[in-house]
C-alpha cells in the first residue's frame, strides 16, 4: 500500500483490521445506518452473519466464542435500539464471565445530547450508561483512537475474569480518513488469559493445597467452567489415575466425560442427587474455577461442604470474599495453573472412598424412578439418556437457560470425551438456545450442533430460523412441547395452589402450529415417540446434513424429580433444604446407607 493510499483508509476499516489482527474472524450484526462504515469495512475483512434481531446477534457471539469455534466472533449493532436490543446477550455474558465484544454505531460526535439533553442526533440514546455496570470496559469514540487505546479494551474482556466489552462509534470518527502508521503505536500488549500474578498465586499455594489433600480422607475436585477445555484435556489421563472423585459445574460440563473413572456427576440445586450426597460428605472439597454461586451450593448455603472443608481457587476476589459459601481457603489464582500443579503430585489412597462413590452413583440413579409421564407422552429424562446414547463424540451440544429444557438435559445428559456442551444459567433468560445454537453451530462448520429447548422458549427468538436456513446450518433442534412456561406452572402449583396465570395455553399463552411453523422455513420436521431412536425417519434427519427439527411431547403434568425444595416462612421469607436433601425424600434405609459419612 503506498503513502498515499494508507492516508486515505478510511477509519472503520482500519479498525476491522486491527480486529482481523486479534483472531477475529466472523462479525454477527444487524445493519444500520449508524453502523454503515463499519459495516463496509466488516464486510471486507469477516465473515459476516447477519441475523434478524441484535439479542440473537450477541448471544450468537457468546456461544461462538465460548464453544472455542474457529476463529473468534463480535457483533456490531446500530445506535440507539440496536443497543437497547442487546443488551440481555450483554447481561447474560456478563454473568457468566463469557467474553463479547459489541461494536455500536452512535450519532455524529457533533450530534451528541450532552447530559441535559435527552437526544439530538438521529437514534442516540447513551448507549454507555445504559451497559457500564455489566461490562468490563466501555468507550465512546468521538475521535479515531490508537491502535494501542483500541487494543488494550477489546483485550479487557479476555483478561482476568472475562467479560462483555461495549464500543460505540460516532458516525463521523468510523469515516474519518486516517494513516494506520499514525495511529500504530508501540508498545500493545497482546496478553490475554488470568495473567502471571494469578498464575504464581496458584502455583505459590500449591503445597499448601497437596498437605490438606494428603491429610484428607474423602476429597472431591470440582471443575468449573474458567478450568479452560485445553488443560482438560491435556490432564485427562492423569486425572483418571489420581484417584481423586472428580465432580463437575454445569458450565464445566464437558471437561471430563461421563464414563471417566473418576467422574461422579454435577452437583447443583438441580443437579443429580448422588452427586450432592457425595459433595456433603467429602471432608475436602477443592473447587477449580467455580465461583460457587447460590445455585451452586444451594440457598441453604451453610451446608455446603457440610463434612468439611472448602478450598476455592477463582480469578475474582470478589467471588472468594462474597460471604457464601463458607471458605476454609480462597485463592485469588488461575484455576489452570492450580489444577496443572496438583495434578503432579502424589496423593494417598482413596479406594475406600471412591468405592463409595461408585455405590452411592449407582443406588441413586438418573433419571429418577421416582418421575412420571403421561400416556402418549416422551419422559423429557429418558428422552436425553437415548440422545446420549446416539449421539456423536464430536457433536456440540447446547441446552437451554432455563426451565426444564435446562434442568432435565444438565441432570441427566451422559456426555461424552470430545463433545462440547454450553449452557447459560446466570441470566436464565429464556430465547437464547436458538441464538446460542446459531454461534456455535457457525464455528463449528463440519460438526453437528444439537440443541435443546422448552416451546416457551424457542417462541421468544424463533424468527432465527431464517438465519440457520439461510447459512445452512448443521443444527438439530429438539423441541420440548408442553404447551407452557413449565418451570412457572410448578411454581404457581406449589405455592399458589394452583392459581395459573400467563404459563400455559389455557391461562393466555399462544404458541403456534410447529409443523407449519418449520414448514414455512423449509425445515424438515418430525415428532418423536417413546421409541424414537429406532425411526428410521427421526435417524436420517439426526444423520444427515442440514437444518432439522423434532417435537418432543411432554406431558404439562410430566414430574421433575428429584430436586431442593423450600417452604415459604411466616415472614414471607424461603427456607431451602440443603443440597443433600432432595425430594423426594430417600427411604429411610436407603438414606442411612448413602449418607453414612454425614457428619
Amino acid at each position: 500500500m503506498s503513502n498515499s493510499d494508507t492516508a486515505s483508509a478510511k477509519y472503520a476499516e482500519v479498525v476491522m483490521g486491527w480486529l482481523n489482527d486479534l483472531g477475529y474472524t466472523h462479525c454477527f450484526c444487524v445493519a444500520g445506518g449508524n453502523i454503515m462504515h463499519l459495516l463496509d469495512g466488516a464486510r471486507k475483512t469477516m465473515t459476516c452473519i447477519p441475523t434478524v434481531h441484535e439479542v440473537a446477534a450477541g448471544i450468537a457471539v457468546e456461544y461462538f466464542n465460548e464453544s472455542q469455534g474457529e476463529g473468534r466472533a463480535f457483533a456490531l449493532v446500530t445506535a440507539g435500539p440496536g443497543l437497547t436490543n442487546i443488551v440481555t446477550a450483554i447481561g447474560g455474558a456478563w454473568l457468566e464471565s463469557r467474553e463479547l465484544l459489541v461494536i455500536g454505531g452512535q450519532a455524529k460526535s457533533t450530534d451528541l445530547a450532552g447530559p441535559t439533553l435527552r437526544q439530538r442526533g438521529i437514534q442516540e440514546i447513551d448507549g454507555i450508561s445504559i451497559v457500564d455496570s455489566i461490562s468490563t470496559t466501555t468507550g465512546l469514540v468521538e475521535r479515531p483512537w490508537t491502535r494501542r487505546e483500541f487494543t488494550d479494551a477489546v483485550l479487557s474482556g479476555q483478561r482476568g475474569r472475562p467479560g462483555p466489552v461495549f464500543l460505540e462509534f460516532c458516525l463521523d470518527a468510523q469515516g474519518t480518513p486516517v494513516d494506520p502508521d499514525e495511529l500504530d503505536e508501540q508498545p500493545i500488549d497482546l496478553t490475554v488469559g488470568p495473567g502471571p500474578d494469578l498464575v504464581a498465586a496458584a502455583e505459590a499455594h500449591s503445597d499448601q493445597i497437596h498437605d490438606l489433600l494428603a491429610s484428607a480422607k474423602r476429597p472431591v475436585w470440582l471443575l468449573g467452567a474458567r478450568v479452560t477445555r485445553p488443560i482438560a484435556e491435556k490432564l485427562r489421563p492423569r486425572l483418571d489415575q489420581l484417584g481423586i472423585p472428580i465432580m463437575t459445574t454445569w458450565n464445566g460440563a464437558d471437561r471430563i466425560a461421563a464414563d471417566a473413572p473418576m467422574f461422579f456427576g454435577r452437583p447443583n440445586t438441580w443437579g443429580q442427587r448422588h452427586a450432592n450426597v457425595l459433595l456433603a460428605q467429602a471432608d475436602l472439597i477443592v473447587a477449580f474455577g467455580a465461583r460457587l454461586g447460590l445455585q451452586q451450593t444451594g440457598f441453604n448455603w451453610q451446608e455446603f461442604g457440610h463434612s468439611g472443608r472448602v478450598i476455592q481457587i477463582d480469578t475474582d476476589r470478589a467471588e472468594i470474599e462474597k460471604g457464601h459459601p463458607t471458605i476454609h481457603l480462597g485463592i485469588e489464582g488461575d484455576p489452570d495453573a492450580a489444577l496443572l500443579a496438583l495434578a503432579g503430585r502424589g496423593y494417598p489412597d482413596y479406594q475406600e472412598w471412591v468405592d463409595f462413590c461408585r455405590e452411592v452413583t449407582e443406588a441413586l440413579p438418573s433419571p429418577d424412578p421416582a418421575n412420571t409421564t403421561g400416556e402418549g407422552f416422551v419422559s423429557p429424562y429418558q428422552f436425553c439418556v437415548d440422545l446420549s446414547d446416539i449421539s456423536r463424540d464430536d457433536d456440540v451440544l447446547i441446552v437451554a437457560s432455563s426451565g426444564g429444557a435446562n434442568s432435565v438435559p444438565m441432570q441427566t445428559l451422559r456426555q461424552r470425551h470430545g463433545q462440547v456442551i454450553v449452557t447459560g444459567n446466570g441470566l436464565a433468560s429464556m430465547g437464547y438456545c436458538l441464538s446460542g445454537a446459531i454461534g456455535a453451530s457457525v464455528g463449528h462448520p463440519g460438526r453437528r450442533t444439537v440443541m435443546i429447548e422448552g416451546d416457551g422458549g424457542f417462541s421468544q427468538n424463533l424468527q432465527e430460523l431464517s438465519t440457520v436456513v439461510i447459512n445452512d446450518l448443521n443444527l438439530k433442534i429438539f423441541l420440548f412441547c408442553n404447551e407452557g412456561y413449565g418451570s412457572i406452572r410448578m411454581v404457581q402449583k406449589n405455592y399458589f395452589d394452583g392459581e395459573y396465570i400467563g404459563c400455559d395455553t389455557l391461562t393466555g399463552l399462544g404458541f403456534p402450529d410447529w409443523e407449519k411453523l418449520f414448514a414455512a422455513y423449509d425445515i424438515r420436521t418430525c415428532q418423536i415417540g417413546s421409541e424414537w431412536t429406532s425411526d428410521p425417519e427421526v435417524l436420517e434427519l439426526f444423520d444427515g446434513r442440514g437444518p432439522a427439527a423434532f417435537i418432543v411431547p411432554v406431558d404439562p403434568l410430566q414430574t421433575y424429580w428429584p430436586k431442593i425444595t423450600s417452604r415459604v416462612t411466616e415472614s414471607g421469607g424461603m427456607e431451602s433444604n440443603p443440597l443433600y436433601q432432595m425430594t423426594p425424600n430417600l427411604p429411610e434405609d436407603l438414606a442411612a446407607r448413602v449418607l453414612r459419612h454425614l457428619a
